[in-house]
């Protein structure tokens, strides 16, 4: 039996189109391997994004506090059910030294965004995203999706969806107790 080379070729273009598409989107679902898996430890991507008063705000500017960095969007229903209680974590471990940051994935306007956080009475920074931030914590393919940020910018956890509350008060004592506060590196 006589095998035609483009047959051939084209079965073995097949077969390796597959191969890739499935490792991307395994990495993508967080089964890439060990760095895809569990960003804890590392250090937290740097980013610079504009405040909602159009400040251009630095993560490792907050080095030495610890970090709740929220992705999360207008639309996003669960995100509606915890940023209440973001705002009332940040009530109670601010002045232990916690930054809540919110960055805002969505299309909504600024205009549109400044009304959503004036409504919901949000007392954190709030941020416009941009898909390369997103992209630099692994793709924020689920909203919201937290990470919470020790106080020498390495990622203790990191969250998908709607979480319990305890859950994130669990995170928020873990990434304060570990690193330099402020007052430490001084």
């Amino acid at each position: 039996m006589k095998r035609n080379p483009a047959a051939l070729f084209f079965v073995a273009a097949i077969v390796a189109a597959m191969l890739f598409v499935g490792f991307h989107a395994a990495r993508r679902a967080g089964t890439g391997g060990p760095d895809a898996l569990d960003p804890t430890g590392k250090v937290a991507p740097d980013f610079t994004l504009q405040s909602l008063e159009g400040k251009d705000v630095t993560l490792s500017a907050y080095r030495g506090q610890a970090v709740l960095l929220n992705f999360w969007a207008t639309w996003c229903g669960p995100c509606k059910i915890e940023m209440p209680w973001f705002v009332e974590l940040q009530k109670e471990y601010g002045p232990q030294g916690l930054q809540i940051v919110g960055v805002a994935m969505d299309d909504a306007s600024k205009d549109e965004i400044q009304k959503f956080v004036k409504e919901m009475r949000v007392n954190y920074t709030i941020l416009l995203g941009k898909e390369a931030v997103g992209q630099q914590y692994g793709g924020v393919d689920v909203l919201p999706t937290t990470f919470f940020i020790d106080r020498d910018g390495k990622i203790v956890s990191r969250e998908f969806g709607l979480q319990s509350r305890s859950l994130f008060v669990d995170n928020i004592k873990k990434a304060l107790s570990q690193g330099r506060s402020v007052q430490a590196q001084k």
